[in-house]
């Protein structure tokens, strides 16, 4: 065997080596992962904006909550949830704290691919990670108006009631189709219109009114309404919400798996044609 040949053999036995520890390394790491929460592990009275008002449901009886009552009308369990979903997730000021603090930057031991494009892409979406996932949402117990209602549109889906994500600026809120009538609903308020998009767009007012009844009066009704009298957008469901996100999120969850296999795989196959090359040349 000639000496050119063997320095090319020991490097492709290093990286050989290289590519099945990082396969092992990173199956341990999604294993690691299996162990730990999203959970933020501490939120107190002073991260929350609803203060005492703030989760008052456990994400046990969310969960439990979701089932559908016998006989339950499609408005009735629209509302239920809408406010399930508000009295659940924890509304903290999403730009104000360390995105490490509450979990806004998916850790590396959850999703290392996600972790790297919040660490390393620059784009602000990914720093702070709005997730499309109901569990996943759950899981880590946090969100605004976005999160929220993505989690309340999906909900919708599964039971097969016509919803819509409608955004102005400064909000994200769901307007569901009944049929006989449209109507708006906030899973971050907790709050049920009831009326479409466009009745509250002609009548701020109106719109205004309903957040001070219930109980909203620190400037955030006058926020709401002036927002919702400027364009409003219209979204067929999550994946027309945050297309490249939703797709990319779902595929993430599928690589970080499969990724570590084929490193495992190809390195062992380099292995095996050295020692096949070798042979021969010997």
């Amino acid at each position: 065997m000639s000496a050119g040949l063997a320095v090319k053999f020991r490097w492709l036995l290093f990286l050989s080596y290289s590519l099945m520890l990082s396969g092992v390394s990173l199956t341990a790491l999604n294993l690691y992962g299996t162990t730990r929460s999203l959970a933020p592990e501490v939120i107190t009275l002073e991260h929350l904006r609803f203060k005492d008002k703030d989760v008052l449901m456990s994400k046990v009886a969310f969960q439990a909550n979701r089932a559908r009552y016998p006989d339950e009308t499609d408005v009735d369990y629209a509302v239920r949830q809408t406010v399930a979903i508000a009295q659940t997730m924890a509304h903290v000021s999403w730009g104000t704290y360390p995105p490490e603090q509450f979990h806004q930057r998916v850790p590396i031991w959850e999703n290392y691919i996600l972790y790297l494009m919040g660490q390393f892409s620059g784009i602000p979406e990914f720093e702070r990670y709005h997730y499309s996932s109901i569990e996943k949402s759950l899981e880590r117990g946090i969100g605004v108006c976005g999160d929220v209602s993505m989690m309340l549109s999906q909900i919708l889906d599964q039971q097969g009631i016509k919803n819509q994500l409608i955004t102005f600026p400064g909000h994200v809120m769901v307007e569901a189709d009944f049929g006989s009538h449209k109507q708006l609903f906030d899973p971050d308020f907790g709050v049920v219109l009831s009326k479409d998009s466009l009745y509250y767009q002609k009548d701020p007012d109106e719109f205004r009114q309903v957040y001070i009844d219930a109980g909203f009066t620190n400037d955030a009704e006058n926020f709401l309404a002036r927002g919702i009298q400027q364009k409003i957008q219209y979204w067929n469901g999550v994946s027309h919400f945050i297309t490249k996100k939703y797709y990319f999120e779902k595929i993430s969850y599928v690589l970080k798996w499969l990724l570590p296999v084929l490193l495992l795989a190809f390195g062992m196959y380099i292995q095996y044609k050295v020692k096949k090359i070798k042979a021969v040349a010997v």
